[in-house]
């Protein structure tokens, strides 16, 4: 029987580019995302390149319902997801006394709530089959504060968390939880955080979302716990380990300011 992944914010980013791969690498796919079309045309391309069994759901995960119906379509097909990419999220740039908290309430739902439902949901089926990978989409933002976009980078504080807590808990139940922080990639991020005019996500500057989704695929496989891409990103990690917090909130806040759109 073929294995199976799941991907959430499958049409587009990082995590078009980790369906592609899983894909290319024989698996069955369950591919989850907000807009028909993309899924329909990403269907069409997998099964004519790789001839995988593709599945495709269209949903908001953060609405109320949305992570239930995912896991109960899976169910209701008897596909057991062995691999599971939790990578839907996004962003919101400005001062947080000024934010919609609309798109704020949203972000946390999606960045964590619908991350931590869709793992609790499929879970307990790899680790009675005694194998799964799980990969969450976290950030090298995941390791300090983040003035001017405070809410996102809390969320993505909790995902690294979340993970690493998860991955000394399964140890030795055949189950890897892996937490991938990429730092600025070249994505739909910036423009929906309302960050295009910013510095930090100039496509120069940026990561390539195919090469972000390799290097987390072969972390994923691997088992490795925490993988933070890029050599310039894993010496930024360390430094914001030894610093003072007071002065990281300080150097932050200031590159967020020039980076302003």
């Amino acid at each position: 029987m073929t294995d199976t992944a799941l991907i959430t914010g499958a049409s587009g980013g990082i995590g078009l580019e980790m369906t592609r791969i899983l894909a290319k690498e024989g698996y069955d796919i369950i591919a989850v995302a907000r807009r028909t079309d993309m899924l329909e045309k990403l269907k069409g391309e997998l099964e004519s390149l790789y001839g995988r069994n593709v599945t495709v759901i269209c949903s908001d995960l953060s609405e109320d319902g949305d992570v239930r119906k995912v896991f109960e379509i899976a169910d209701k097909e008897g596909i057991e997801v062995d691999i599971l990419v939790n990578n839907a999220g996004f962003g919101d740039y400005g001062p947080f006394a000024e934010c919609d908290w609309d798109k704020q309430d949203r972000m946390i739902r999606l960045n964590v709530l619908a991350l931590s439902h869709l793992t609790r949901l499929f879970l307990p089926g790899m680790i009675s089959r005694g194998k799964g990978r799980i990969l969450n989409t976290a950030s090298v933002a995941s390791f300090e504060p983040g003035p001017l976009m405070s809410v996102y980078y809390a969320t993505k504080a909790y995902v690294l968390s979340f993970s690493e807590a998860l991955t000394a808990e399964l140890k030795g139940t055949g189950v890897t939880v892996t937490a991938l922080c990429p730092g600025p990639t070249n994505t739909g991020f910036a423009k929906t955080a309302n960050a295009d005019g910013a510095n930090v996500f100039k496509e120069s500057t940026s990561s390539d979302a195919r090469a972000v989704a390799m290097y987390g695929y072969r972390c994923m496989m691997k088992g490795k716990a925490v993988a933070v891409h890029g050599i310039t990103f894993k010496a930024m990690v360390l430094l914001v380990r030894i610093f003072p917090r007071s002065l990281v909130r300080r150097i932050v806040l200031s590159v967020q300011r020039r980076s302003a759109p």
